[in-house]
């Protein structure tokens, strides 16, 4: 599908109204394109009260809000942008039905690897395409999200090389204010991504709740992430994605200017919401043991927050 050709109807998707979803999908409706946005717990606000979006550079407000209650309400889209969490998948199937026509095409903004294998398992490869955000941004209140960092979105095609529409999706993003690329292999950058969120998602809970620029002020810490991230970093060639030792030090640098940010993972944690384990740390896992490579760091990390998450849900 080439956007260029249907940009005047094209119809657009957000299914997960967190920070990720709100964020990016109200970029694109501040700047007028069709976007339907599947809202529950925020549903009666952002009718009445529309979007808002702040960082240190703007104050953005969305006051017309296309809020549905339902896919089926909102009909078949041309995009359907994917921000649940990895942790609602089993609900995909069955959510996201009502938005498929012939060429819909999903971009999951999930994190953590398998997210679009699940989806061209159900709906068919040549439909996926993966986003990968490097964003600082946290939900604030309903309808309400905070930026700290807009960073980029990179955009890639799960079924292989980039196509026109990959292209011309960037493009999109764009225009409308998203600082936006292309990668012509989104595995690998997936990857390159998993090696900060093993280490820094996972260490602000297993430190008892940190923010990172505690992490990164602690000398035992700092280390600790870095041990994690090179342990990544040797499970990823091993599966074949050739990613440099210098990427530890350079996620570490970056981190560094992040400030007293939370992950999402550390919100989700204080909130009482499941942690997506499985698709951060335990696939990576799995992919360790089956190529043979040694991931001490990793696999005690994953036990400590799998504790961690079941005594939440109890």
């Amino acid at each position: 599908m080439r956007l260029r050709h249907k940009l005047p109807n094209f119809r657009i998707a957000v299914v997960g109204a967190g920070a990720i979803g709100l964020y990016y999908g109200g970029k694109l409706a501040q700047f007028g394109r069709n976007v339907h946005f599947l809202l529950r717990s925020d549903y009666e606000t952002v009718r009445k009260r529309g979007l808002r979006l702040r960082s240190k550079g703007e104050n953005v407000h969305v006051p017309r809000v296309r809020a549905c209650r339902s896919t089926a309400e909102i009909g078949p889209c041309d995009l359907v942008i994917v921000a649940v969490k990895a942790t609602a998948n089993r609900q995909l199937p069955a959510l996201l039905a009502p938005l498929l026509g012939e060429n819909t095409m999903l971009l999951t903004l999930q994190n953590g690897l398998a997210n679009e294998e699940f989806l061209a398992d159900h709906f068919g490869i040549d439909r996926v395409l993966g986003g990968l955000c490097f964003i600082c941004v946290s939900r604030t209140a309903p309808g309400e999200v905070k930026c700290f960092d807009a960073g980029h979105l990179a955009l890639g095609e799960f079924g292989g090389l980039p196509k026109p529409r990959t292209h011309d999706l960037a493009w999109e993003f764009k225009r409308c204010g998203v600082v936006c690329s292309v990668v012509a292999d989104l595995t690998r950058e997936r990857w390159r991504k998993l090696v900060w969120n093993v280490a820094f998602n996972g260490l602000t809970i297993a430190a008892g709740g940190l923010n990172l620029a505690a992490i990164v002020a602690d000398d035992a810490l700092r280390l600790e992430a870095l041990a994690l991230m090179n342990e990544t970093i040797a499970i990823a060639n091993a599966c074949g994605q050739n990613l440099p030792t210098a990427l530890a030090l350079e996620h570490l640098k970056r981190t560094a200017t992040m400030g007293s940010f939370k992950p999402s993972t550390l919100v989700d944690l204080e909130a009482g919401r499941p942690l997506e384990l499985e698709s951060i740390w335990g696939e990576p896992l799995r992919r360790a043991e089956a190529a043979g490579v040694a991931a001490p760091k990793l696999a005690k990390l994953y036990r400590e927050l799998l504790a961690l998450d079941r005594r939440g849900k109890r």
